[in-house]
């Protein structure tokens, strides 16, 4: 499988002439119908994508081999996938949500507390949904300087100094 991101998803038709309504994940909205072909996250079906218009929360986009409402309709819910290679470079202390997914979290003293199962965006900030031994459920850490003081990419781990009583 080739390494993807995800940048958007499918909200929905918009409009009877096969437009359909997108969400963009990405930084500058606008940038997810510059990265070339997107895959459906299966890998079963590629999209070139053109941004018709701004909309409520995304955009009206045309879709290749999408013609009608009801060939629109039926994509509603699929997320969209660029290659990673197309991504942009990011600066040091910013990182792909995908990118975090599956680090080793250890506290400041080396103890494992767990992996990062998912980055969770509630509005207020990205909190790191870690799994781990002794844990019955997922706990949700913030991912913040004071939270997070280390993300090692190339050593994949994240070092936490969470606050008291989370884990």
């Amino acid at each position: 499988m080739v390494d993807r991101v995800v940048v958007g998803a499918i909200a929905g038709s918009f409009g009877v002439k096969g437009e359909v309504r997108l969400k963009s994940f990405c930084a500058m909205p606008e940038d997810i119908a510059s990265y070339g072909t997107l895959y459906s996250e299966d890998g079963a079906r590629s999209f070139t994508v053109t941004l018709t218009r701004p909309v409520k929360n995304g955009f009206a986009a045309r879709l290749t081999d999408v013609a009608t409402k009801e060939q629109a309709d039926a994509l509603k819910g699929v997320r969209l996938m660029a290659d990673r290679h197309r991504m942009p470079d990011l600066p040091d202390d910013e990182f792909y949500h995908a990118d975090l997914i599956g680090l080793e979290v250890r506290d400041t003293g080396g103890t494992l507390l767990g992996t990062v199962r998912a980055v969770q965006e509630y509005g207020a900030g990205d909190m790191l949904e870690i799994h781990g031994p002794g844990l019955k459920t997922t706990v949700l850490l913030p991912f913040t300087r004071e939270a997070v003081p280390t993300v090692d990419l190339a050593a994949g781990r994240i070092v936490a100094d969470p606050p008291e009583g989370l884990f």
